[in-house]
């Protein structure tokens, strides 16, 4: 975890993702980067000059089936309040839509009903669970997949909902958070797109380059967060 924190401070301290009087929604989804997520806020909470309330939202897409116990039990132990909010997100996209990549649709749905109920319950921020490995893999989703070169900011401004995203974990990487997440519970993944989406493919595209080129992620990580070294087009004006 001390990895974890070292990482999580160095991206709080560099993009200010959290100040006094924030209070932050964390995105529960049960997998293993946002219980850590929310495990090493709450330390960071605990030895951080910036005074800070936490809360946990957990959107759950099987509208009820999903056993959430283990989890309740976390939260009480480390004194954060979960709110679980039922939803029909898989009957809608993989029923209702059939969705042949359904993964965006699932996001926007998500963070609709996360992010509204962070505005209920007061919140200003709202924090993913994104780390170092989504960064890259989206970038070459972005590029290989859509022919742009995007991927997420670590702080975003959404001003139709009033509401600022953080992703603490932006400089972890996901072998640590596997590591610490060994003692935390994990909900199995129910998804039936797991494993079969373009984001895996993009997974494996990486772990092709990195075979072949070593350090490659990280280079690919380094010139994605440090601007001066974009040397793009830029549009002439006429």
């Amino acid at each position: 975890m001390q990895k974890i924190l070292s990482a999580l401070r160095r991206a709080v301290t560099e993009y200010n993702l959290i100040e006094d009087g924030d209070k932050i929604a964390v995105g529960l989804s049960g997998g293993k980067d946002s219980l850590c997520m929310l495990a090493a806020l709450k330390r960071f909470q605990a030895f951080s000059d910036r005074k800070f309330d936490l809360c946990a939202i957990a959107v759950d897409m099987t509208n009820g089936e999903n056993d959430y116990g283990k989890i309740k039990e976390f939260c009480k132990n480390i004194d954060v309040e979960l709110t679980i909010l039922p939803s029909n997100i898989f009957e809608v996209v993989f029923e209702i839509r059939k969705e042949k990549n359904p993964c965006s649709l699932c996001a926007n749905l998500r963070r609709g009903i996360l992010n509204s109920a962070a505005k209920a319950a007061d919140c200003n921020k709202v924090a993913l669970g994104h780390h170092k490995d989504d960064l890259i893999e989206t970038f070459v989703l972005s590029l290989f997949f859509e022919g742009r070169l995007s991927t997420f900011q670590p702080k975003s401004y959404l001003s139709r909902v009033d509401l600022t995203v953080i992703r603490p974990l932006i400089y972890c990487d996901e072998q640590e958070i596997e590591k610490c997440s060994k003692d935390l519970p994990v909900l199995v993944n129910t998804c039936k797109a797991d494993k079969h989406t373009q984001r895996e493919k993009a997974k494996q595209i990486l772990a092709q380059l990195n075979r072949d080129y070593p350090d490659c992620k990280e280079k690919i990580f380094n010139a994605i967060i440090h601007s001066e070294r974009y040397n793009l087009f830029e549009k002439i004006q006429k």
